[in-house]
């Protein structure tokens, strides 16, 4: 058995060929939430959606967003009536007291839906209507992702991080706003102060996830800050960490990383945004993956190989030289 952390796209990419190497019958994912938004009533859940949608065949892989082909009919009404009655697109977050009121698991990251500022396609918001319905029937997080799975065929288990909300706030020079604002709505642009994970300090993972981590962990080549953070912030999970083999792919070629906000968050809380930040990041990683072209020099045993990953044979070759670590581990 072998469990995957995965956020963002790095992980998804990299499962797209761990199949040649570690049987998706014997593989969890424990997916990030703390990047979900509930707009205009539906929780949304994009690092689980991107393994949902990648390991079910539909992901649009153009984008890593989405599913491949979808229409966007209600989203392009939504845009035409918020712009023919004068509305703000927004972000619109809602009230402070809105934001602590209804499900749980939406606290401190509630949005209208009037001019969605995330593109939702008509077959992925499906998908969010009905994971919104079956946790107001009564069911958990983790019970309404394992019905999703099998709905899309999943092979591997797909497990939330938590049934419990964790909202990531970036704090930057511009006031403090949900991820999805920083990175989808503004790009980015602002200078990252300092990253929040609300809730974190009463979230719990659950007894799925605390399982799953007791087999060996792969922390794939995600954002340490935004998609990796949000996990390591629940105490129960970093300690669960320390007692099983870790092995990491970084995302960086020494001070370069291969796409996203990663190096500006790391600086934002204090990591030097490289490699070497990574290792500082994952004090509970055993060994790291690292590409041909990184010299950096770490305290743990480390397996170089070719770390770009533009389809499933790279993939396959990763998720090798991850193979390879364990042993070094083991």
């Amino acid at each position: 058995m072998t469990t995957f952390l995965a956020g963002g796209t790095g992980t998804p990419k990299l499962l797209a060929g761990a199949a040649e190497v570690f049987d998706p019958a014997e593989t969890t994912v424990v997916a990030n939430t703390g990047d979900d938004v509930e707009l205009g009533g539906h929780l949304v859940c994009p690092d689980v959606d991107t393994v949902l949608f990648s390991e079910g065949g539909v992901l649009d892989t153009d984008r890593w967003w989405g599913i491949a082909d979808d229409t966007t009919e209600t989203d392009d009404e939504l845009r035409r009536l918020a712009a023919a009655a004068g509305l703000d697109a927004g972000p619109r977050y809602l009230s402070d007291e809105t934001q602590t009121t209804g499900r749980d698991i939406a606290r401190w990251r509630r949005f209208s839906g009037i001019a969605e500022f995330m593109e939702i396609g008509d077959r992925d918001r499906a998908v969010h209507i009905t994971r919104t319905s079956l946790l107001d029937e009564g069911q958990s997080l983790t019970e309404v992702t394992r019905t999703l799975a099998e709905a899309f065929g999943l092979d591997i288990s797909l497990l939330p991080m938590s049934d419990d909300p964790v909202a990531t706030l970036v704090h930057t020079d511009e006031g403090t706003m949900h991820f999805q604002e920083y990175w989808v709505h503004r790009r980015a642009e602002p200078t990252v102060l300092d990253v929040e994970f609300r809730g974190a300090d009463d979230a719990r993972i659950t007894d799925a996830v605390a399982d799953a981590l007791t087999d060996p962990v792969v922390v794939g080549p995600s954002n340490p800050v935004t998609s990796i953070g949000p996990m390591l912030a629940l105490d129960e999970f970093e300690t669960a960490l320390e007692s099983t083999p870790v092995v990491a792919v970084s995302p960086f070629v020494e001070d370069t990383v291969f796409s996203g906000p990663a190096a500006d968050l790391m600086a934002g809380v204090g990591y030097d945004p490289s490699t070497a930040g990574v290792a500082d990041a994952y004090p509970f990683a055993d060994a790291f993956v690292l590409d041909d072209a990184d010299g950096t020099d770490l305290d743990r045993p480390v397996v170089r190989t070719d770390t770009r990953i533009d389809g499933p044979e790279d993939a396959e070759r990763v998720a090798r030289a991850v193979e390879s670590a364990f042993a070094e581990v083991s």
